[in-house]
C-alpha cells in the first residue's frame, strides 16, 4: 500500500492504493498525532460523556446478524463532535421522559471486514463494503433507538435492530401508526442535532461531516 503520512490522514485525506483498499489508522502513534493536531477527533467513550445513555451492544452478545460476539467488550465510543449532539439530544428527551439506548457506535475496522465476509451474497446490502469502509469505522455513526425513561422499555420501532426487511427502512409506510411515529419522530429529533438517517436501516444514523474523519481500526481497550 502507497506510504501515506500522518500529515496526510489529519487533513483529512482519505487515499486508496491500486486495489481500492482504504487507508485505516491502526496504530496509537497515528491516532495521538491526528488528535494532538485535531483535537475534536478523539475517540470518547459515550457513558462516561453522558452517564444517562443506556447501552445495548449486541456485537458483543451472540445476539445479532452474525450470531457471534465480534467486541470483546460492551462499550461504545464517539468522535467528541458526535458526542456532544447525542448529549444535547439527551436532554432534550430526558425532559419528556425519554432516553436513548445505543446499540452500536464505533466499529473498528477489522470488524467491518469480518461482518462482510460472514455476511450472505443475497444481504452484503445491508453492511459495509470493506474497500470504502463503514461510517461506523469513522466513529461518526451510531444505532439506537428511544426508551422510556420510568420502564426502560423501548419505544414501539417497526423492527428489531438490525432487521434485513423491508419495514426496516427509513421511509416504508406501511407500518402501525404508533410505530411510524416513534420512527419519525427519532428521524427528526436526530435530524435537527446534525444526523442523518440512512435509508435502508431507521436506527443508523450518521453525523454531518463523517467524510472529514478516517478510517479508525484501533480496539477498544487500547482507547
Amino acid at each position: 500500500m502507497k506510504a501515506l503520512t500522518v500529515g496526510l490522514i489529519a487533513s483529512f485525506y482519505l487515499v486508496f492504493n491500486v486495489q481500492e483498499q482504504p487507508v485505516v489508522i491502526s496504530s496509537q502513534k497515528e491516532y495521538q498525532a491526528v488528535i494532538k493536531q485535531y483535537p475534536e477527533q478523539i475517540l470518547q467513550e459515550i457513558v462516561k460523556e453522558i452517564p444517562t445513555i443506556k447501552l445495548d451492544i449486541k456485537y458483543a452478545t451472540k445476539d445479532n446478524f452474525s450470531g457471534i460476539a465480534v467486541y470483546h467488550q460492551a462499550k461504545a465510543y464517539a468522535r467528541k463532535p458526535v458526542i456532544d449532539a447525542l448529549r444535547k439530544i439527551q436532554k432534550e428527551l430526558n425532559q419528556q421522559g425519554l432516553g436513548l439506548k445505543i446499540f452500536d457506535a464505533y466499529r473498528p475496522y477489522a470488524v467491518t471486514v469480518k461482518f462482510w465476509k460472514l455476511t450472505p451474497i443475497d444481504k452484503k446490502d445491508y453492511v459495509a463494503n470493506p474497500n470504502k469502509g463503514s461510517r461506523h469505522n469513522r466513529g461518526c455513526a451510531v444505532d439506537l433507538t428511544i426508551i422510556n425513561l420510568k420502564t426502560g422499555v423501548e419505544l414501539k420501532m417497526p423492527t428489531p435492530y438490525d432487521s434485513f426487511t423491508k419495514e426496516a427502512a427509513a421511509d416504508y409506510e406501511n407500518i402501525p401508526p404508533e410505530e411510524k411515529k416513534n420512527r419519525d419522530f427519532l428521524i427528526n429529533m436526530m435530524k435537527q442535532n446534525g444526523f442523518n438517517v440512512i435509508k435502508s436501516e431507521w436506527w443508523h444514523f450518521d453525523f454531518k461531516g463523517w467524510e472529514n474523519y478516517p478510517l479508525m481500526d484501533i480496539p477498544f481497550q487500547k482507547l
